[in-house]
């Protein structure tokens, strides 16, 4: 039978391998914090108890839609993720509330950024030309808005002008306008990721894409219900383009979709989910294509078919 001397001295080791655990660097390099609702307190015994220089990327959530309405990520919070973990290169945020912050306070080692579900203020993204190059200003590469309802053709130009920009994510970003993604599109010759999910792509788009983006790699136009055939034939100037994804672009058709991919010639994969073809079609689009991954619903209830090269 154990003692309590016999167990106080077990609990006292698995206390030392969990302190050693805790302070293991290696833990603490990609934090995902989403499953919880972050408080600010809870975050500010984080960064100073375990956060530090290992820091690489973290996801946090806040609470936007809670009754209390908190502020989480506040500036001097920001600020100090900032000076104490100084390699933070992904910033990944749920349901936050940002309106209180300016965009210095972001952590100027960031160079991906995620908002998913948040508030922003009017004034994001504005560095003036003089400030490109401060290292106070983060220098953004990676961008991705998703269902972010103040994100406007402002917002979206102020980053674009900075000129960093090498994979854009825009889903449900209804606030963007045609006039203004044409005002931002000669700042994003340098992207090689574009998605563009929900966000009412026309065919006017597409040739606005294929003009000023020629070193895209993969291209997401899913979910754009709008995007008709005379939409597509522009896109075969695209010939970096490796990866194509028309899913639920209904008003399609397969001659329309086949003849532009026949002219990508480093195309490696189309999505094509959610275009109510038959199983017929989808096979003469397969062998059509025979270099090229296809991805589709060949029948209701079934799984995604794929096509091999």
């Amino acid at each position: 039978i154990a003692t309590p001397g016999m167990l106080f001295s077990s609990f006292c080791r698995v206390c030392r391998r969990w302190r050693r655990l805790v302070r293991d660097k290696l833990l603490w390099r990609y934090l995902d914090l989403t499953p919880y609702k972050m408080s600010s307190k809870a975050l500010w015994h984080l960064l100073r108890n375990n956060l530090r220089g290992s820091l690489r990327a973290l996801k946090a959530r806040g609470c936007l839609h809670s009754i209390r309405k908190q502020e989480v990520f506040t500036p001097a919070l920001m600020q100090a993720l900032g000076r104490q973990c100084p390699n933070l290169h992904r910033l990944c945020l749920t349901e936050t509330d940002l309106r209180s912050l300016s965009y210095d306070c972001i952590p100027s080692s960031v160079t991906t950024l995620e908002l998913s579900s948040c508030e922003i203020p009017s004034l994001w993204f504005k560095v003036s030309e003089a400030s490109k190059t401060c290292p106070a200003f983060p220098q953004i590469q990676h961008l991705v808005i998703q269902n972010v309802p103040a994100f406007s053709s402002q917002h979206l130009l102020n980053i674009s002008i900075q000129g960093n920009l090498k994979t854009l994510v825009l889903s449900e970003a209804y606030r963007i306008t045609v006039a203004g993604f044409q005002a931002a599109a000669p700042h994003l010759g340098g992207l090689e990721h574009l998605t563009l999910r929900r966000c009412s792509i026309g065919n006017l788009l597409t040739h606005v894409i294929a003009f000023h983006m020629r070193h895209l790699q993969s291209l997401d136009l899913g979910d754009n219900p709008s995007l008709e055939n005379r939409g597509l034939p522009c896109l075969s100037s695209l010939l970096d383009l490796e990866d194509l994804c028309l899913e639920a672009c209904c008003k399609l058709s397969s001659e329309a979709i086949v003849a532009v991919c026949q002219k990508l010639p480093r195309l490696r994969h189309l999505d094509i989910r959610g275009l109510e073809f038959q199983d017929q079609v989808i096979h003469k689009i397969q062998a059509d294509l025979p270099g090229c991954v296809v991805t589709s619903a060949v029948s209701l209830g079934d799984s995604s078919a794929v096509s091999t090269p």
